[in-house]
């Protein structure tokens, strides 16, 4: 390795190594092993061709002082070709070796990647949905790429780095000590000339790289926010373009302004190492032509000591960084554990059965249920903040009882945020109450496997999320072996056969990010198509038809009657028309259940649903509020609801 590689690799590790001064954990080394014992053979190996390396690069430079010695000698043709011969050998065996050692790092490297980011992506995976609403999706997937990558580096890099730059220290050390120990103090003498600007500079490029880091995060966030349709829409509508493109352009040439000063910093820096790399050589001939003028030395052996001392201080300096160069890597693996040791709040019994077959129903008793503290999901790293709120999750709901009979219809009311929405996120267990129990077919949903529930219960939510993936994927994604046949009857019944039928690439049509190249009302009938392809036992729609106009609701409303013939069905809904047939009705208030029956019996007891009733309605075009009810006195339910309705 030149002294310029060996500068710029030292500047290189130093710029980019983690400043971490935490304690070497003990513990974390054996979770590093445990991931890395499946590759042990692999890595055994590829420590043994690293040491062979070490060996052949200080081969070449003992052979080539021979062949000084054999030339001034005139030894001969015959000795001088075959030391070129065997030189060649060991160049083409150094070769061979440096791919395979090469080869065995990508692949040792690139199989500890997969192990971690599977795992990490798998734990994720499992995080209740608190989790996701609390963490900065950035820097969730920087533990994916960044760290594991990170953590990655002290299989292929630092630890083979370690051994064969150790091998080959002390090799050279030794062999340089044989031919003049005079010559090799003298050039030791050097290196801290060598390695303290790297310290140092180093450093200083660290933290210009780090403040260049930060900006370019900033410009990424901002290009990932305004890019997106909703907010490329919310930028246009307030007219701020202009303010936006100066933000970016301040940022960007923060950027620009550090990177003329890192250049600069870097080339004077390894100018700097390479004039004394330049003098390091010229001490070497200097006193070693002396003494072969002497005849204390022979010109070969002054001929290896210059090409042994290239081979002297890139391991010297290598090795003198190897200590942030580890600590870096530990720094990268505890990050990645950080997220690995977050327990999920939801953990499947091993003795989980599967929900009944047939028709089931669903049931609350007396259930009670907090959201979790920050701190039970969380990492103040992953939400960007000093530190997390360790308070307790405020109770929700409140002694909540219910039971759904298997094929009716509930639908829960009340005012935003009374409770309705966790109520139903409890059903597919998103989460666990903290007391009481939700059942399904009669039998607690902890007692049951996640993929049978899952299977059983299906969701509509209000924002009718989509992948920006194909109309067909959208679908597979509820039904992965559904049929060609079977896709296009979901979309006639959800009103969207005529649609998907018009577009250029039919099924194969990309729907954008969230679904955003389709209307709302197109997007929320491709989530119940989904729904019907799924074909569940339990249905719960979240507000599905909200934010719609009457021509989309209607749409929506007929695909939705659909989804819900025969089925046990929980509908939540502001729109009240959408619920007026249930079976029975609840009335959630504050976490609490205080009124239930159906649309006229509620309407008859003249109580909060008749509130709710009310100011759904007053305001409707077409209906008078004088036609409601007239005098107060002389309103009835069912005056209300032929008024309202036509009935």
């Amino acid at each position: 390795m030149s002294m310029e590689v060996t500068a710029w690799t030292a500047m290189y590790n130093a710029m980019h190594a983690q400043q971490d001064r935490r304690p070497f954990s003990k513990e974390t080394v054996k979770r590093i092993w445990a991931f890395a014992r499946p590759h042990r053979r692999e890595l055994w190996v590829f420590l043994g061709f690293g040491v062979v390396l070490a060996v052949l690069a200080v081969l070449t430079p003992l052979l080539a002082g021979r062949v000084v010695n054999a030339i001034v000698d005139n030894a001969g043709l015959a000795t001088v070709a075959w030391l070129a011969v065997i030189i060649a050998i060991i160049a083409v065996a150094e070769a061979v070796f440096g791919i395979v050692h090469r080869w065995l790092s990508a692949r040792i490297g690139e199989a500890l990647i997969l192990d971690l980011r599977t795992a990490v992506f798998d734990h994720v995976q499992r995080m209740p949905i608190a989790f996701f609403t609390r963490t900065r999706t950035g820097a969730l997937v920087s533990r994916l790429n960044n760290d594991v990558i990170g953590a990655q580096r002290a299989f292929s890099d630092t630890l083979a780095g370690v051994v064969s730059n150790l091998v080959t220290l002390i090799l050279t050390l030794i062999v340089m000590m044989t031919l003049s120990w005079q010559i090799t103090l003298l050039a030791l003498l050097l290196l801290p000339v060598f390695m303290l600007p790297a310290r140092s500079v180093g450093s200083r490029l660290a933290r210009l790289e780090r403040e260049a880091a930060n900006h370019n995060s900033a410009m990424s966030t901002q290009m990932t926010e305004r890019f997106s349709a909703p907010g490329a829409t919310l930028v246009k509508l307030f007219g701020r373009p202009q303010r936006e493109s100066a933000e970016f352009a301040m940022r960007a040439s923060r950027v620009r302004d550090i990177g003329v000063r890192s250049a600069m910093v870097q080339w004077l820096f390894v100018t700097a190492l390479t004039l004394v790399s330049a003098l390091a050589l010229a001490l070497v001939y200097g006193v070693g032509g002396f003494y072969a003028l002497r005849g204390q030395l022979d010109p070969g052996t002054v001929v290896a000591l210059a090409l042994l001392l290239t081979r002297l201080y890139a391991p010297l300096t290598s090795l003198a960084s190897a200590r942030v160069d580890v600590m870096s890597a530990l720094v990268s693996f505890e990050r990645v554990f950080e997220v690995l040791d977050l327990k999920p709040l939801i953990v499947e019994k091993a003795d989980a059965t599967d929900v009944p077959e047939g028709p089931v129903g669903v049931e609350f008793s007396q259930v009670r249920f907090a959201y979790p503290a920050a701190d039970k999901i969380s990492l103040a790293s992953l939400e960007e903040v000093a530190h997390l709120d360790t308070r307790a999750g405020t109770e929700v709901l409140h002694d909540v009882s219910f039971h759904v009979e298997p094929g009716q219809m509930i639908a829960l009311v009340g005012s935003s945020g009374a409770g309705k929405s966790t109520i139903a996120q409890l059903v597919p267990r998103l989460y666990d109450v903290d007391e009481g129990t939700v059942s399904i077919g009669g039998r607690d949903v902890r007692d049951l496997r996640t993929a049978s529930i899952r299977g059983t219960v299906g969701m509509v939510t209000q924002d009718g999320h989509l992948f920006h993936e194909s109309i067909r994927e959208n679908l597979l994604l509820a039904n992965p072996e559904a049929t060609e046949e079977q896709l296009w009857d979901v979309l006639r019944r959800a009103r969207l056969e005529d649609l998907v039928g018009t577009l250029p690439d039919g099924l194969d049509t990309v729907v954008g990010e969230r679904g955003y190249r389709l209307s709302g009302g197109e997007r929320q009938r491709l989530t119940i198509a989904r729904l019907l392809l799924a074909q569940p036992r339990i249905v719960i729609l979240d507000e599905a038809t909200a934010h719609l106009d009457s021509t989309s609701e209607a749409a929506v409303q007929a695909a939705l009657n659909e989804a819900l013939e025969g089925r046990t069905a929980l509908v939540i809904a502001h729109r009240l028309s959408t619920i007026r047939a249930a079976d029975q009705i609840l009335v959630v208030e504050d976490g609490r259940i205080i009124e239930r029956g159906t649309h006229t019996e509620l309407l008859a007891r003249n109580g909060r649903y008749g509130e709710l009733y009310r100011t759904q309605f007053a305001e409707q075009p077409g209906v008078d509020s004088d036609d409601m009810c007239g005098a107060e006195a002389a309103c009835t339910p069912d005056k209300a609801a032929a008024s309202i309705y036509g009935a």
